[in-house]
C-alpha cells in the first residue's frame, strides 16, 4: 500500500481553515460526493458558511432546490433563482470593503459568483479550488463516486482506501462520534487525527470569532501571510 496520506471529506461551501490545514498535510483528497445531503442541521455545512460582521458572524448560503431525504450530495441542484449570488456579494462587500486586503481578494470572490453550473456540488468545489490557489495548496482530488466504492459510514470509507490502495487516512476530529476502530484494525489502515488549533489573527470589529470561512484571514491578512499561517498550523 502506498504511504500517501488521504483526507476524505464532503465538498463544504468555502470551507474553514481547519479543512485546508488537513488538506495542505494530505496527499490526496477525496471529495465524498456519494453520501446523503444533510440540511438543517448544526453540523450541515455543505451549502453554506459563516462570515464576520459588524453584529458579529453571518451565515452565507447557497441555494438549492428542494430535493428528498436521502439526496446524495451530487445530485442537489441549485437554485434557478440567482439573486442569493448578488446577496452574497453584497453582504461580503458591506463587511469586508474596509478589510485590509479587500482590493487583492475580492476579484477573485467576484470571478467565483460568475461561475455557472447546474450542481451545488460543483460550485462548491470551485471555491475549494480557488481557496486551494490562494493557499498555495497542492493536493490529488479524486472523485469518491469515480471509485464506485460500497459499504456505509465506516466501511465505506475502508473501501475508499482499499481502492486508492492508501493505508493512512487522516481525518478531522469530530468523526471521532462515530468512529470504530475494529474495520481500520483489520483493514491495515491507519487513522491519523487532526490536531487543529485556531489561529489567532487581526480581523475587523471588536473581539475574535473562529471558526468562519476562510475569506475572513484572506480578506484580514492577505495571500502571502494567510499561506504563512496554513503552513504553520
Amino acid at each position: 500500500m502506498s504511504d500517501k496520506i488521504v483526507v476524505i471529506h464532503q465538498p463544504d461551501f468555502l470551507p474553514y481553515l481547519g479543512f485546508f490545514s488537513r488538506l495542505d498535510k494530505a496527499d490526496i483528497y477525496v471529495v465524498f460526493d456519494n453520501v446523503q445531503y444533510v440540511r438543517n442541521s448544526s453540523r450541515a455545512w455543505t451549502s453554506r458558511d459563516k462570515i464576520k460582521t459588524q453584529n458579529g458572524e453571518k451565515w452565507i448560503k447557497v441555494r438549492t432546490k428542494k430535493a428528498p431525504m436521502g439526496t446524495a450530495i451530487n445530485q442537489i441542484l441549485l437554485s434557478e433563482d440567482e439573486s442569493w449570488r448578488e446577496d452574497h456579494i453584497n453582504l461580503i462587500t458591506q463587511n469586508y470593503k474596509n478589510a485590509p486586503y479587500f482590493k487583492q481578494i475580492m476579484p477573485f470572490i467576484d470571478e467565483l459568483y460568475q461561475y455557472r453550473c447546474e450542481r451545488m456540488m460543483d460550485f462548491n468545489l470551485k471555491s475549494i479550488r480557488l481557496l486551494m490557489e490562494l493557499f498555495d495548496i497542492r493536493v490529488e482530488t479524486v472523485i469518491a463516486s469515480d471509485l464506485n466504492p460500497v459499504g456505509k459510514n465506516n466501511l465505506l470509507i475502508i473501501d475508499i482506501m482499499k481502492k486508492l490502495n492508501c493505508h493512512k487516512y487522516l481525518s478531522g476530529i469530530g468523526a471521532k462520534d462515530y468512529f470504530v476502530p475494529e474495520p481500520y484494525e483489520q483493514a491495515g489502515i491507519e487513522v491519523i487525527w487532526q490536531d487543529f488549533k485556531h489561529p489567532v489573527y487581526r480581523q475587523q470589529y471588536d473581539g475574535f470569532i473562529p471558526y468562519l470561512s476562510s475569506i475572513d484571514l484572506l480578506f484580514n491578512c492577505g495571500i502571502d501571510h494567510s499561506r504563512k499561517i496554513i503552513k504553520e498550523i
